[in-house]
C-alpha cells in the first residue's frame, strides 16, 4: 500500500511566495514515483484559508473549496497521512505551519521550526555557527537609528529577507546611508558584514544518511570581483512572460563542481558545512552558502534549510551529481521521518 503524503504548499504571506512554492511542489509531484505514494496537497493562501486541490495548477487551486484553519485540521486528520512534506518558503510556513504538524502528531520531512527560525535569521545563524568554530565575516546587527561601526567595504543586508532582497555591497562611506535604508525596507533589523574579497562563492548541501553526514558536490556561483562581486535578486528570480522563473538554475549563473578529493577548498567547505549542520540542529538535509577568499578559506554567509524535492531543487541537483536520484533522495528522507514518528513507536 502506498504511503500517504501531505504536501504543505502555498504561503501565508504573499502571492509571490505562494507561486514560488507551487512552482517547486508541482515539479516534485510530477517527478516522484507515482506508485510509491498517495499524494495529497494542502494549499495555504495569504488570506489564511486552506484548499485541498486535486491538481496543483491555478485552475485546480481555484476549483477547490476554501476552508478555515479548523476545517483544514479536521480534513488532514481524516486523510490519515503517514508523512508530511513542507514546501512553503514564507516565515510562517517555515515555522508556525511546521509546528502545526507537530501538534497534529504528523511526522514530516526536514528541519524543525526552531532550526528553520534560526537559519532564516542571518544574525542568529552566523552566531550559532561561529560559536561552533566556523569562520564568519566580522559583523554587527543594527536596529533603527543605530549607526554601524564597521567601515566600508561592507555588505549590507536585511537580517531575515530571502532572494538577496535589499543586499548591497558598499565600498564608499557616502553610499552607506542609502544601503541601510534599502535594507530596512525589507526588515526591522539590518546586518552589516565585513566584505570578504572574492575568490569564489559556493553552496554546499549536506544529507543525513544512516546517522552520517554526507556532503554533496558543491554548486559554484557566477561571480566576478569587478562586475559581480555579490549576488543580487536578479541572479535568483525573474518574471518571463508573466511567469515566475528560477534564474539561478541555468548554467550561466551556477554549476556543479566535480568532486575532487585533492581539492583543499572543497574539503574545507565540507568540514565547515558539517559543523554548521550540527550547530543549527539540522536533520535530513541542510544547505549553506560560503564565500571563498583569495587564500582559499571558506567564510559562512547564510543557511538555506529547505528542500522542495523538485528536480531543480539545489539539494536534488547536488544529490544527482553524487549519484543519488530524486526518488532515492526523497525515500531516504521519508524513511527518516517515519523513524521519528511517535505514533509508530507507541504501536510497536
Amino acid at each position: 500500500m502506498p504511503l500517504r503524503l501531505l504536501h504543505l504548499v502555498g504561503s501565508a504571506e504573499t502571492e509571490q511566495l505562494a507561486e514560488l512554492s507551487v512552482l517547486y511542489a508541482a515539479d516534485c509531484l510530477a517527478a516522484l514515483d507515482a506508485t510509491a505514494y498517495e499524494h495529497h496537497v494542502g494549499y495555504v493562501s495569504p488570506d489564511g484559508s486552506w484548499r485541498f486541490p486535486a491538481a496543483l495548477d491555478p485552475a485546480g487551486i481555484a476549483a477547490a473549496d476554501p476552508l478555515s484553519p479548523a476545517e483544514a485540521m479536521a480534513r488532514i486528520a481524516g486523510l490519515e497521512v503517514d508523512v508530511a512534506v513542507p514546501q512553503m518558503f514564507c516565515r510562517p510556513g517555515m515555522t508556525l505551519y511546521r509546528a502545526m504538524l507537530e501538534l497534529l502528531g504528523l511526522p514530516y520531512v526536514g528541519n524543525t521550526p526552531q532550526t528553520m527560525a534560526a537559519g532564516a535569521d542571518k544574525a542568529w545563524a552566523r552566531a550559532l555557527v561561529a560559536a561552533a568554530g566556523v569562520r564568519v565575516p566580522a559583523g554587527e546587527l543594527l536596529t533603527p537609528g543605530r549607526p554601524p561601526t564597521l567601515t566600508p567595504p561592507v555588505v549590507v543586508k536585511p537580517v531575515d529577507a530571502d532572494n538577496s532582497d535589499g543586499v548591497m555591497l558598499v565600498r564608499r562611506r557616502e553610499e552607506l546611508d542609502a544601503a541601510l535604508a534599502g535594507a530596512a525596507e525589507h526588515s526591522d533589523q539590518v546586518l552589516v558584514e565585513r566584505y570578504i574579497e572574492l575568490g569564489r562563492e559556493v553552496r554546499c548541501g549536506v544529507l543525513e544518511r544512516d546517522g552520517e553526514l554526507l556532503c554533496l558536490p558543491l554548486e559554484e556561483y557566477a561571480v566576478d570581483p569587478a562586475t559581480k562581486p555579490v549576488r543580487d535578486r536578479a541572479d535568483k528570480l525573474a518574471r518571463r512572460d508573466g511567469r515566475l522563473t528560477l534564474v539561478a538554475k541555468d548554467a550561466e549563473h551556477a554549476w556543479i563542481v566535480p568532486p575532487d578529493p585533492s581539492d583543499a577548498v572543497t574539503a574545507a567547505v565540507w568540514r565547515a558545512a558539517r559543523t554548521a549542520h550540527r550547530a543549527l540542529g539540522c536533520r535530513d538535509y541542510s544547505l549553506f552558502d560560503f564565500r571563498i577568499d583569495p587564500e582559499g578559506r571558506p567564510w559562512f554567509l547564510e543557511a538555506g534549510l529547505y528542500c522542495s524535492f523538485a528536480r531543480t531543487s539545489v539539494v536534488a541537483v547536488m544529490a544527482a551529481a553524487a549519484g543519488i536520484g530524486l526518488d532515492d533522495l526523497f525515500a531516504g528522507c521519508v524513511e527518516q521521518a517515519l523513524r521519528r514518528d511517535s505514533r509508530r513507536s507507541r504501536r510497536s
